[in-house]
């Protein structure tokens, strides 16, 4: 869509919210074995902030991408997200108790259940992206798995997170926490605009572009998110603000401090909006204004 029919960020996500929410009510069943389908749901819907699949679906519209395979992948790589933060906030990971601005779903259901919440969550998110009927072509399918799996996998978030456990009261340095970040966090939000990009068409050129764009937002969220577990309040957050310093975790904040931190997160911002320019891509102000509220935000 030409930038000066766009409509602005507001109006574009809450058309898209709209149908990822009903998609993943649809899609995350209550009828799982013994109470399983209710934690699910506790864990994914009415709650967050949805960047996964809007990335998707921005990066989808840039490239002209199938409708279809751009909406499974945007519910496929939120039920990733949801998995990891169950299990994250589990007595064995980060021990947090609030999430979303309610109870975790160990405290609600009990570690046994959030655990398999957790994997069944995860194996959903692979089944939404082959679907049974031919609306999605097989190669698209297979690129969309691979994507998801490595930004999840050791090469990614779980690889992150292993890092970040072993680092809690140790000192890292900038060049660490970058790795640590760019694996835990960022993997998965760079995944979401690649998987965006899988379902057109692209050149090299592009692909390049949007995988520099997708790492540098990726990374810019991890840094305002270090900001403001300082700088917030729990009740603005939704979780519990403070805890990685209670925690002894390394962040950008602890190591680059506060104001190098916040001018970082302007750098990574200003690489973002650059890679799209030089992208050849006609459709980016969605990609634009979303990597502007990743670092404007407040919560």
């Amino acid at each position: 869509m030409d930038a000066r029919v766009k409509p602005d960020l507001a109006a574009w996500a809450g058309r898209h919210l709209e149908r990822v929410e009903q998609a993943l009510s649809q899609w995350v069943v209550d009828d799982a074995p013994a109470g399983l389908g209710e934690a699910m749901r506790y864990a994914v819907l009415d709650g967050g902030k949805r960047l996964r699949p809007l990335l998707v679906m921005a990066a989808s519209e840039a490239v002209g991408g199938n409708d279809e395979a751009a909406l499974r992948a945007a519910c496929s790589v939120e039920l990733i997200h949801a998995y990891s933060l169950v299990h994250d906030d589990m007595p064995c990971m980060d021990n947090d108790v609030l999430r979303r601005g309610k109870p975790t779903v160990h405290v609600k259901f009990g570690q046994a259940q959030a655990l398999l919440a957790g994997d069944a969550l995860q194996a959903l998110a692979f089944e939404l992206l082959a679907p049974d009927d031919s609306s999605i072509p097989a190669a698209t399918q297979a690129a969309l798995c691979r994507l998801l799996a490595r930004a999840a996998g050791h090469s990614g978030m779980a690889g992150g997170q292993a890092i970040d456990l072993a680092s809690v009261g140790r000192p890292l340095d900038e060049a660490r926490l970058m790795e640590m970040h760019r694996r835990k966090t960022g993997a998965l939000l760079q995944g979401s605009v690649m998987m965006g990009a899988a379902c057109g068409r692209t050149d090299e050129r592009a692909r390049t572009a949007l995988a520099q764009y997708g790492s540098a937002v990726g990374l810019a969220f991890q840094v305002v998110d270090d900001i403001l577990d300082v700088t917030a309040d729990s009740a603005t957050l939704g979780k519990t603000a403070g805890k990685d310093a209670a925690q002894q975790k390394p962040t950008y904040v602890s190591v680059l401090g506060l104001q190098r931190s916040r001018d970082y997160a302007g750098e990574l911002l200003a690489q973002a909006l650059g890679a799209l320019d030089a992208s050849g891509l006609r459709d980016t102000l969605a990609l634009k204004s979303l990597a502007r509220m990743v670092v404007d935000r407040q919560n």
